[in-house]
């Protein structure tokens, strides 16, 4: 018998089902040659400190640091996943071969890998790496099964990963608990937690130690169109009022009119990142919420493998596009214009270069039924911007209309859009807030105006003051935790920063969640804020290994090198020991009487 093991009952059911194995068995389905089993996301843990030694179960400073000679793995204490665990062992014995099914990915790999380890499993092993649940995508996998040592890499990477937040989380956690927690508390420090931490305490703090400061601009009216001076911002009144009198006197002229028409691209198909910023933006959803909600889509087969960090298509995922739009139920109105004509192959969407093991969350095609409301929503986003991404480009025309009041030179800009394009498929998709933002940003129309046309105008000195940053939402942390703290609106360059961002996508939602859990953060409305134990924390914390963003993101860096094959697994451990060593060493030798007070808000 070939033995197929799922990461959930759920996904074992649908590919037992296209497999035939339909006799339902004690913990696995069987038939046509295959036993079909399950885990329940992790079966397999590494092994906890007390698992190597019993002198390690009791926290003391004297036994830091903890690194195992050789690091082991053991089961989840748990009563259903042990007995799972048995039912999986025996059929793996007595397997032909095994087919890791498990999700696509690095964490998918080492969940299966434990479990197959753990089970001591002889036989050759075979990957099926699918994008989508379909039937389709599941026959095509189980065609074109790959041999498991391919993935090696990608499975040293997560080892890794596991590895290195073991020698940091254990380590740090105790040092830091006993050293600063007033043995009233557990301060928890992580490899990602902590400089995520760090970045939300950095702000609250520059927003405190913002100082308002005024400046002035000075602006005039004619024909009720307002222009700006070229001059910019006067950070002394007197400055501004000067040049408000030199223009009070004189007529305003029209020196020059240009139009220039150009095109805006569709927005980029989303990634898991883009996916939870755009459903915490419009809809208020957490990270954790959306990727509970995508992940439940691509269940149901309804949209591709969720945790990813691609905004691109693949060039074979072409020519079944038009198959993919056909079966988009209730968008027909939208998908229309596009049956039948030659779609565009832009570099924007289609890029075998930006494609590593997935491509960009898109529809798969299948009717989409059995959606909650919430569920719904998120599917709409995603299927909304896979259409989008084939309509054409829209077409618009800035105007740049200069003028003078004596020798003071100003400007006024507006936009027309021409030809819609692909702003039709979001057209009475947004809330009244994005209509009127989209309004004040994208449409502002100038009257014709001639070059030599001259007349009244009034001018004016506005003063405004500078305005602290604001404090971050989950939205806004994502792309920080993206970029690894840096402030990036460009895509092409948050794209290469991406290499050194923290966490992953597919466990960033889970790095925000555990500060909840821990008390370290809270949230008013959308907004984050750390508490008073989560500054302290961050207060305490002298090494910036533990908590720069940049730092965390080089690791990250040579995780993927990892996965690459550029960059050695042992050599990364190997940081990472080192690492821990250094901070046991610098934080004992603090004689400082700081410590980390308990925050007792709900």
């Amino acid at each position: 018998m070939k033995v197929c093991i799922a990461e959930k009952p759920s996904v074992a059911r649908e590919i037992a089902d296209v497999l035939g194995a339909k006799t339902r068995m004690n913990g696995y389905l069987e038939g046509n040659g295959y036993q079909v089993t399950w885990t329940f996301g992790h079966l397999c843990m590494l092994k906890e400190p007390d698992d190597y030694t019993p002198q390690w179960k009791h926290w003391a400073l004297s036994s830091l640091p903890m690194i195992p000679p050789r690091f082991g793995i053991k089961l989840i204490d748990n009563d259903t996943y042990r007995q799972q665990f048995s039912v999986i062992e025996k059929l793996m014995q007595n397997a032909e071969a095994i087919i890791n099914c498990g999700d696509a990915g690095q964490e998918g790999e080492l969940i299966q890998r434990w479990v197959m380890q753990k089970a001591r499993a002889k036989c050759p092993v075979y990957r099926l790496w699918v994008s989508s649940l379909t039937e389709e995508a599941i026959r095509e996998g189980f065609n074109n099964l790959k041999d498991q040592h391919e993935y090696d890499r990608l499975y040293e990477a997560g080892l890794s990963r596991a590895i290195g937040d073991w020698i940091l989380g254990m380590n740090a956690t105790r040092l830091y608990t006993l050293r600063f927690g007033q043995n009233r508390q557990v301060l928890s420090i992580g490899r990602v937690q902590t400089p995520t931490l760090a970045l939300i305490v950095r702000r609250q703090e520059e927003i405190e130690n913002f100082k308002p400061e005024p400046y002035w601009e000075l602006k005039t009216k004619y024909r009720d169109v307002m222009f700006s001076s070229v001059k910019g911002k006067f950070t002394a009144k007197e400055d501004g009022e000067a040049f408000l009198e030199k223009v009070r006197e004189e007529e305003f002229i029209v020196t020059g009119v240009t139009e220039k028409k150009g095109k805006e691209f569709a927005p980029r198909l989303f990634d898991l990142t883009s996916l939870q910023v755009e459903c915490n933006r419009k809809f208020g959803y957490t990270a954790d919420e959306t990727l509970k909600l995508i992940q439940s889509l691509y269940e149901k087969k309804l949209t591709t493998y969720p945790r990813v960090d691609t905004t691109f298509l693949s060039d074979d995922i072409y020519p079944k596009v038009p198959q993919t739009l056909a079966g988009l139920r209730g968008y027909e109105h939208l998908t229309a214009p596009l049956k039948g004509a030659k779609l565009p192959k832009s570099k924007k969407v289609f890029d075998n270069s930006k494609v590593t093991d997935h491509h960009a969350i898109i529809p798969t095609g299948v009717p989409a039924t059995n959606m909650d409301e919430r569920e719904s929503r998120v599917y709409d986003l995603v299927a909304r911007r896979f259409i989008a991404a084939f309509y054409p480009d829209c077409q618009v025309a800035v105007t740049t209309v200069n003028g003078k009041v004596g020798d003071v030179e100003f400007k006024a800009t507006g936009k027309q859009i021409l030809k819609p394009g692909w702003r039709e498929v979001f057209a009475q998709t947004e809330t009244d807030d994005d209509a009127s933002d989209a309004k004040k940003d994208e449409e502002k129309v100038l009257p014709p105006f001639k070059v030599g046309e001259s007349g009244p105008h009034e001018p004016v000195l506005k003063e405004t003051w500078t305005t602290a940053p604001k404090p971050y939402t989950e939205a806004t942390l994502l792309r920080a935790m993206e970029t690894a703290g840096k402030t990036v609106d460009n895509e092409e360059l948050r794209d290469a920063l991406k290499e050194n961002g923290i966490g992953r996508p597919s466990t960033r939602a889970a790095i925000i969640e555990t500060l909840f859990k821990r008390r370290y953060i809270r949230k008013e409305r959308k907004s984050l804020y750390p508490t008073a134990t989560g500054r302290e924390l961050i207060g305490v914390i002298k090494e910036d290994l533990l908590k720069s963003a940049e730092l965390t993101g080089q690791w990250e860096h040579k995780l993927r090198m990892i996965e690459k094959g550029t960059y050695e697994a042992g050599a990364f451990i190997s940081e990472l020991k080192d690492m821990a060593r250094d901070i046991v060493i610098s934080v004992l030798s603090d004689n400082s009487l700081r410590s980390v007070t308990i925050d007792s808000s709900k």
